[in-house]
């Protein structure tokens, strides 16, 4: 919670920035036909190719979101909801359960009915906009704006042969009931028991790790489901499955999937969801029964506040802390003063003054509290989690928080004329001075106080609008405590600490959770990047610069310094940080780069046997010359040229960790060390050995001697 909450606020600062992420699920919209006729419906998909270890989500995606579909069809046609294949249980790297989806390759169809009218021999481009969260050890929204081109014909379509079978596939295994079979639901406490009873004529296998998949919240996702031992005659299944605890009531129906390992068709064809849908008994009777297929999560709802009273005295302290900041606490006590001044001792008017101060710092949070209702209010997604959508924007978060850490350890001052600012508002009279010194202590206060409000502001974005407004009145009420208090009680004063040399260490040992923060960014991101042996390393290059930058502002423009030589440290130090985030922005890899293959004898082998250049690179993390070399030879376009055009098979054996077959093919070269580069070209008997230092003029050259 603290490493997610605390770059909350500055994410939504820089929102604006994001491009499109890196996908672990790359998204497509196929067809099951080659053309549409005019007025037949068909079927089209869109599939899901996950990457290794990661998953989407269900339509009850126990955690998460479910994937959406939203389209953009020509006047006239129609879109049936997605049809959800049968789940499975989807679990992170350690085997923990963490809720409803899919793996691998996976189709969601949809129903596309055409107007009649349309005009064979035209062509039709079918638009939609497809939404899921990709989750493995870390969680990413991924989107995508799709397209369909498809000719318009008389005659009924042929199949798509490249993804017609696999279409009519799903579409034939999509969870369903099965006639004459008998489904009852009973609830003792608890527990609720799903029974299948079969009659004579109705004869399924038995099933293999039978999973029961909630389409509501009904059901704790989570929790083992017990097969029970058969009860009565007929009885084909009897599981035992665990209310969830946060169900405001027990559930009248129970909704959704049945899965088995094997298969609950008798002829053995692929089937392995039923659909279930049946009243429970013991319960009142639902009002309808609840329709299979609604989306109940929603990424507004997919973060859970456990506890709303928590978050209350993470907002409250979070408040307090603000005012011990060097640049807000000196001023703590000289304000009180000025309002026992202004009062003339009178107890009611300096209490006054204090509740009019209060309500300057509370109007100044409801107001960015309202900024941010009319924000969800137009769509806005605000929750964690859904602003980390790209690299750029993760980047970007990474450089704001280390540049906040390193004026914390005293690298630099940040907000040395908002403290002279707020100095000069002592000069305010009247209650009306009061109210609107709360106004500007807000503002002021920003400057060297941003990151400590941070996480309970992380926390206000995640709750209901009206959850938000709670939260915000209590960080006000925590950064205008000590006033109110100090105001009805202006005796106590004289028990505050004395500023001095403590409040240096404290604001400097705050620095260290936003390292840490800006540490598990990279990791983050480092998860996003296509190619991380060199983009990440660019990312950490680039922070270096930055720092550097930093500190030349901070080098020479302290407290005394001359005009010309602050103005140097400003330029300095601006141009510095350009050339950081220049450098180090992750980019997009261009649709023509290198297409890296693992290394392997048997790799070589079959690209030799097929008659291509092989381009073998060994290479690892830790090797500074390999990173130089990647960077100047496949930064060349007339090297990506080359490779495209001769069908370069790129290789690469990753040295960074301990390999033995790699060593093994080093020491069959005479090498015990890395970069080596390898040329094998047709027709040749053996490779070319490329220097340690490359250019792209090298790598040419190698090239230029295939036949």
């Amino acid at each position: 919670m603290v490493f997610r909450a605390s770059f909350l606020l500055l994410a939504f600062v820089f929102s604006f920035l994001a491009p499109a992420v890196r996908a672990q699920v790359e998204a497509a919209l196929l067809s099951a036909d080659q053309s549409v006729q005019p007025g037949r419906a068909f079927t089209v998909a869109l599939r899901l190719t996950h990457d290794e270890h990661w998953h989407s989500y269900w339509i009850n995606p126990g955690t998460g979101y479910p994937t959406s579909l939203k389209w953009k069809l020509p006047p006239g046609w129609k879109a049936s909801d997605l049809q959800w294949p049968t789940p499975k249980v989807v679990r992170d790297t350690h085997g923990t359960i963490t809720g409803n989806g899919y793996e691998g390759v996976v189709y969601l169809p949809v129903t596309l009915t055409p107007p009649a009218t349309l005009k064979p021999g035209e062509t039709v481009t079918l638009t939609a906009d497809a939404k899921w969260l990709m989750c493995a050890e870390v969680c990413v929204p991924g989107k995508a704006s799709l397209s369909l081109t498809l000719p318009i014909r008389a005659e009924a379509p042929a199949p798509d042969p490249d993804h017609g079978a696999a279409l009519a596939a799903t579409v034939a295994s999509l969870p369903r009931e099965i006639p004459g079979l008998t489904v009852r639901a009973t609830r003792s406490g608890n527990t609720i028991t799903l029974r299948l009873v079969g009659s004579a004529a109705v004869t399924l296998p038995k099933p293999k790790s039978p999973w029961f998949f909630s389409s509501d919240a009904a059901i704790q996702f989570d929790e083992p489901q017990t097969v029970r031992a058969a009860g009565e005659p007929g009885e084909l299944l009897g599981i035992d499955l665990p209310l969830s605890p946060h169900v405001d009531a027990p559930p009248t129906r129970l909704v959704g999937v049945l899965r088995t390992e094997n298969s609950w068709a008798a002829d053995g064809t692929a089937l392995p969801g039923i659909l279930i849908d049946t009243p429970i008994e013991g319960s009142a009777p639902a009002a309808e029964p609840a329709a299979f297929g609604v989306t109940r999560a929603t990424p507004e709802n997919a973060v859970a506040v456990k506890s709303l009273a928590g978050t209350l005295v993470l907002a409250l302290i979070g408040g307090l802390i603000l005012n011990l900041m060097p640049c807000v606490f000196p001023v703590l006590g000289i304000k009180i003063l000025g309002f026992v001044n202004q009062a003339g001792a009178d107890r009611r008017k300096v209490t006054l003054h204090g509740l009019a101060f209060t309500g300057g710092v509370l109007l100044s949070f409801w107001m960015l509290a309202g900024v941010l209702a009319v924000l969800r209010a137009g769509g806005e997604k605000l929750g964690w989690g859904f602003q980390l959508q790209s690299p750029g924007f993760v980047f970007v978060l990474a450089v704001v928080l280390l540049v906040f850490a390193l004026s914390l350890s005293g690298v630099f001052e940040f907000g040395l004329r908002a403290t002279g600012f707020g100095a000069g508002l002592q000069s305010k009279h009247g209650v009306s001075g009061s109210f609107f010194t709360g106004v500007l202590a807000t503002v002021v206060a920003t400057p060297c106080s941003a990151p400590f409000l941070a996480p309970a502001l992380g926390a206000a974005f995640a709750v209901s609008v009206t959850e938000s407004f709670v939260v915000f009145t209590a960080i006000a009420i925590g950064l205008s405590l000590p006033y109110l208090l100090l105001s009805i009680f202006p005796q106590a004063v004289k028990l505050l600490p004395r500023p001095g040399a403590w409040m240096e260490t404290f604001k400097q040992v705050m620095a260290f959770p936003l390292y840490a923060t800006v540490a598990f960014l990279l990791w983050v991101l480092a998860a996003q990047l296509k190619d991380r042996d060199t983009s990440l390393l660019a990312v950490l290059l680039g922070l270096t610069v930055i720092a550097l930058g930093v500190w030349f502002y901070g080098r020479y423009t302290a407290p005394g310094t001359k005009p010309a030589r602050a103005r140097l440290g400003v330029i300095g130090g601006l141009v510095l940080i350009g050339l950081g985030v220049g450098f180090g922005w992750p980019r997009k890899p261009s649709p023509t780069a290198v297409e890296w293959k693992p290394w392997s004898t048997e790799a070589v082998a079959e690209a030799v046997a097929d008659g291509k250049p092989v381009y073998v690179d060994f290479t690892a993390r830790w090797c500074f010359t390999c990173q130089t070399n990647k960077k100047v030879v496949f930064s060349s376009a007339e090297v990506l040229k080359t490779f495209r055009e001769k069908e370069v098979v790129a290789l690469r054996g990753d040295w960074t960790n301990d390999d033995p077959l790699i060593t093994a093919e080093l020491a069959r070269w005479n090498r015990s060390a890395v970069p080596f580069n390898l040329v094998y070209l047709p027709g040749k008997p053996d490779p070319i050995v490329l220097p340690e230092l490359l250019s792209p003029g090298i790598v040419l050259d190698a090239l230029d001697q295939a036949p």
